[in-house]
Formats: C-alpha cells, structure tokens, sequence
C-alpha cells in the first residue's frame, strides 16, 4: 500500500458507517470549508516565517482537507479522489502548453497572461464567461480578490501604465475620505453609523486604491499586510515585555511613554 493509498484509507475508516469517528463522521462540505481554508492560511504563515521544519506538518494538513473533501464526494457518487488528481494532472498540461506542447513562452510575465488567457477559454467552454471578471470566488480574502480583479481589468488593457498614476489616486481617495470625514463631523454624526456609508464607501476605495498600487510595485497585497501585521505583533509584545520587567501594564502607563517604548521596538528591529 503506497503512502497515499494508506492516508485515502485512514479518511475512509475515519468515515466508516458503524467504526468511524462520530465527530468525522457527521461534518459535510459546508462544515469543513472552513478547516480548509485555515489549513492554507497555516500554510503560509510557515511560509512566511520560514518555518521549513513545520511546513511539511502543514501541507499534509491541508493534504488531509483535500482527502476529506474526497471521501465525502465519493460517498455522494460526485468524484473520487482519483479524479481530482486526473483533473488538476489535465489542467496543468492544457495551461503548460509551453512545456508539454509546441507553444513557446520566454518570460513569467508571458506565461501570467498566457493562464489567464487558458482560463478564460476554459471559463467561455463552460459557459461561465458573460464578463472578463467571471470566475473570481467571492471566498477569496477581500485583499486578494482585490488584486485579481485588477489583473483581469489590466489584462484588457484596463489599467495605469506605472505606479506614480496610482500613487496620485491614493492621494485622491485620502482626501475625498478626509472630505466625507468633515461632513460626518459636521452633522455630528458616529463613524460608523449607517448614515456614514459615505466614509465606509471612499475607505473602501482607499483600500482598493493601495491594492492597485501594490500590484503596480508587483507586492502582493495579502502578504504585504500579513507581514505587518506580524511587526505590529513583534513590537507590542515587545512592549509588553518591558512594561512587565518594571511591574507596570499597557493600562497603567501614559500614552507618551507607550509611543517611546514603540519608538524602542522599532530601533531594536523589531
């Protein structure tokens, strides 16, 4: 029995009718979306820390999901796991053409266009392409569904030709934000009642507008801010820490002195 054979195996006994485990036994595709998409998260946080040594642990993890996802399907009469390995095997070579055909591709940035192209072909086969934007889950993290909303636009020839264009519409969207801001405070009303839809709205194009530039600097914008949210981390803990050693909390101690200790973090590096 090879290895994946004993982990199909090991999934099928988990969901065995009369031995299986209760808590495997009663989840379906909707329960376990969920664990798949934390599965992946964790993924990339090993990536991101560079954690090699946890990074096998992870993917077999997400492995798992696939398994269980599987199995579940198999049970329904849907697919098998043997199908999805004939599946993505397919997808590969028909968007490869590059490497498993005669087409000829010279740069990443050919063969980025190449797939899109590959898939909006797939999509329009199918039947799901009435608009260029089709096919992007809404599932996806806003950020990241962002960026590949924007590549499709660009892709089209939607799109600035280099980032100082876009660095002058965040500019705008900072002070049209700022203008709806005032308004609010004018009329006294909360940030963030219904009324201020106005402010939610031109935050969101702010945020849409960061994206793009990102895109345009070939950042990734979801690990962009999940690399700052892990200095942010790093340097209130760090925080923490010295307050702790001097028998003082966060709560207790002025603002003045909480902005020199993050001053602090930042020179160590933090």
């Amino acid at each position: 029995m090879t290895s994946v054979e004993q982990l199909l195996h090991l999934m099928a006994a988990l969901r065995a009718p009369e031995n299986g485990c209760p808590w495997d036994k009663q989840q379906d595709f909707a329960s376990i979306a969920p664990y798949t998409i934390e599965e992946a998260y964790e993924v990339a946080d090993a990536i991101d820390r560079n954690a090699m040594s946890e990074l096998c642990n992870e993917l077999g993890d997400l492995l798992f999901q696939v398994v269980f996802h599987a199995q579940m399907a198999k049970e329904n009469g849907l697919f098998d796991f043997h199908d999805v390995v004939v599946a993505i095997s397919h997808k590969i070579e028909r968007r490869h053409p590059h490497v498993f055909a005669d087409e000829v591709i010279e740069s990443a940035g050919e063969q980025s266009l190449a797939w899109e192209q590959h898939k909006r072909r797939e999509r329009q086969a199918s039947g799901n392409d009435s608009s260029l934007l089709d096919g992007i889950s809404l599932a996806v993290p806003a950020l990241a569904r962002a960026q590949k909303l924007q590549q499709r636009a660009a892709s089209a020839g939607f799109d600035w030709s280099e980032p100082r264009p876009v660095m002058d519409k965040l500019h705008e969207e900072l002070q049209e934000l700022s203008s709806e801001m005032a308004a609010a405070s004018q009329a006294g009303e909360a940030g963030n009642s219904p009324a201020n839809s106005g402010i939610r709205e031109e935050l969101g194009d702010l945020l849409f507008t960061c994206v793009n530039l990102a895109r345009h600097l070939q950042v990734d914008a979801e690990a962009a801010l999940r690399a700052a949210n892990q200095k942010f981390e790093r340097r209130f803990h760090y925080m923490e820490a010295r307050l702790a050693e001097s028998g003082s909390s966060l709560e207790q101690t002025p603002a003045e002195q909480l902005e020199e200790l993050w001053l602090q973090a930042k020179r160590q590096g933090g």
